[in-house]
């Protein structure tokens, strides 16, 4: 039994004319005809009693149009819904990301991707760098925005930069640094230091250290948290002098650019296989945002 045979039928049983049924198909009657005997035969059973001069279904007929009638609108909103996805218009995205860089554009960013995309469904995960890297290589995450890893190459990941961040010193704002304009690395030396830990921004940690030894001097490190989170309690604490990029922040902390300027990139990622659409969508949104200048305003 083919699908025009079940839209033929219920043509038919709807109309209760053949003749009537033809002409809404806009197909010839005999046609119509032979198509419902064919299923009648393969069914075994009659579903219209052609006997009377107005056709009548059969009780076997009834429940037949009652299924077809939801089998068939189960199918167009299956295709609608394919239709959907295919323009990026339906789906899922599951996106990955480190807090303090993301939060100057995230919330206005996907406020605007749910406005133009309804139908998907967003899954926010915030994680550190390394796991974002991992989840995304894995499947886990559609997208990330995070740093970049000591092992980003290797698992071969495709990535934009959104942004180079200046490393600031994060004091707080009755510290005697806090007026500062910008502070040589060189005046850290000696001082107790909170920076991220390797395990969880080996990018930053590293990135750190070798500022802190072009300058003459190891890094006397006071902790290294797991969150940049900590690191800004640590500092407002009095338990030391935190490192962390221009876009970490908080109410009582003072930050000052530190010279000579050492960055840091910011980077969306995601895996080469692959293209699902509503995940498509999000990084043109992304890219269009970063053209127009609209993530950093």
């Amino acid at each position: 039994m083919e699908l025009r045979h079940l839209r033929y039928f219920q043509a038919v049983a709807e109309e209760l004319s053949f003749s009537k049924a033809a002409r809404r198909l806009a197909i010839a009657q005999p046609a119509l005809s032979r198509a419902v005997q064919e299923m009648e035969r393969e069914l075994g059973m009659q579903l219209i009693e052609r006997e009377r001069r107005s056709p009548r279904l059969t009780p076997a007929g009834a429940v037949l149009l009652r299924e077809t009638g939801l089998l068939l609108e189960r199918l167009e909103d299956a295709l609608r819904r394919v239709k959907r996805t295919g323009l990026g218009e339906e789906g899922e995205l599951r996106l990955g990301y480190i807090g303090p860089p993301a939060q100057p554009f995230l919330p206005r960013l996907l406020k605007e991707y749910r406005r133009r995309f309804p139908r998907v469904t967003v899954i926010l995960e915030e994680r550190t760098p390394e796991r974002v890297w991992e989840m995304v290589s894995k499947g886990r995450l559609s997208v990330g925005l995070t740093r970049p890893v000591l092992a980003h190459e290797v698992l071969g990941l495709q990535t934009l930069l959104l942004r180079e961040e200046r490393f600031c010193a994060a004091v707080t704002k009755d510290h005697p640094w806090a007026k500062m304009t910008s502070v040589p690395w060189k005046k850290l030396a000696g001082e107790p230091l909170v920076v991220l830990a390797r395990r969880e921004g080996a990018g930053s940690h590293d990135a750190i250290r070798a500022a802190c030894e072009r300058e003459g001097f190891e890094p006397r490190l006071a902790h290294t948290p797991s969150v940049i989170g900590t690191v800004l309690q640590y500092v407002e604490a009095g338990a030391g002098i935190g490192i962390v990029p221009e876009s970490t922040g908080a109410k009582n902390i003072a930050l000052i650019p530190l010279r000579p300027q050492v960055s840091i990139p910011f980077v969306m990622v995601w895996a080469k296989e692959g293209n699902d659409p509503a995940v498509a969508a999000f990084r043109e949104m992304v890219k269009e945002w970063q053209r127009e200048g609209k993530l950093w305003c």
